[in-house]
């Protein structure tokens, strides 16, 4: 197909055909339309089209890859964008690609891409860090390299974590909630999945940069909010929500984690009045 041509020409600028009148960028903006609408056979239908019109412009490319992966076509959306080997230098390919073998569960292959380096003989240790800040990322693609780090130690240690090594899924998972505090997803791994003592997880808390990268207004919030998932069971702890979650006191989640640490503390009576509210 057109979007799967093996030419590499014409990547990183948009030149449409000789005697293209069409509006790219408003056929562009109607792809990305189908996708916000979960319209994906119509979103893949039309960004194939662009990836030709363009002359497989690298943005038309990504969105292409996009498109295939929704629709569940993993090998066709890794094959698009490691065939044109935008994995090397734009860090969103690398990651999709990357993602499309590991929902294949083909996780060597994911770890492979995911740690690409021109430099095979580089440690690990130096090869992770190098994956994720070896990348200027140009603008036509929707994610710096910066914001893309923590997505992507996200999705490597769920693939080391399908491998069955814990112990560098664990380190994956606790730079990523690092590099973005805001990262639920690579808290939640951490801790539902058990990967840390209780201790391990207030030091982990302690540890993340809140001053750094929340609003002021939000330090406390988010510190609390975390806070409150931390392991209930290990000892009685006050049930209380703190002040600053007062305003979420009728959100769902918030009310089972209280509901749950009285549960633990062997408060039985009031995790019942709670829960049959």
């Amino acid at each position: 197909m057109a979007g799967e041509s093996d030419t590499t020409d014409g990547l990183e600028f948009a030149n449409p055909r000789p005697g293209c009148n069409i509006n790219l960028s408003r056929l562009r903006e109607r792809v990305k339309e189908y996708i916000d609408k979960h319209h994906y056979d119509s979103a893949l239908f039309w960004a194939d089209k662009l990836v030709t019109l363009s002359n497989g412009y690298v943005e038309d490319v990504y969105w292409y890859a996009q498109t295939l992966y929704h629709t569940g076509q993993y090998h066709r959306a890794a094959h698009c964008i490691l065939n044109r080997k935008l994995h090397k230098d734009h860090i969103c390919c690398r990651y999709l690609a990357a993602k499309c073998h590991f929902e294949c569960h083909e996780y060597q292959e994911a770890l492979s891409i995911v740690d690409f380096t021109d430099n095979p003989l580089m440690p690990i240790n130096r090869r992770m860090s190098f994956a994720n800040q070896s990348i200027i990322e140009p603008d036509v693609l929707p994610l710096s390299s910066k914001s893309m780090e923590s997505s992507i130690n996200v999705l490597r240690g769920r693939i080391y974590e399908a491998m069955d090594n814990r112990t560098l899924a664990m380190e994956c998972f606790r730079e990523a909630l690092r590099q973005d505090v805001y990262c639920y997803e690579a808290f939640d791994l951490l801790v539902n999945h058990h990967m840390l003592t209780a201790q391990e997880e207030h030091e982990l808390i302690d540890s993340l940069p809140f001053n750094a990268q929340c609003p002021a207004d939000e330090v406390e919030l988010v510190r609390s909010l975390y806070e409150n998932r931390l392991k209930k069971y290990d000892k009685p702890d006050v049930a209380k929500l703190p002040d600053c979650l007062e305003v979420l006191s009728d959100n769902l989640d918030v009310i089972v984690n209280v509901a749950e640490r009285h549960y633990y503390n062997c408060n039985f009576r009031e995790c019942y009045k709670i829960t049959t509210k």
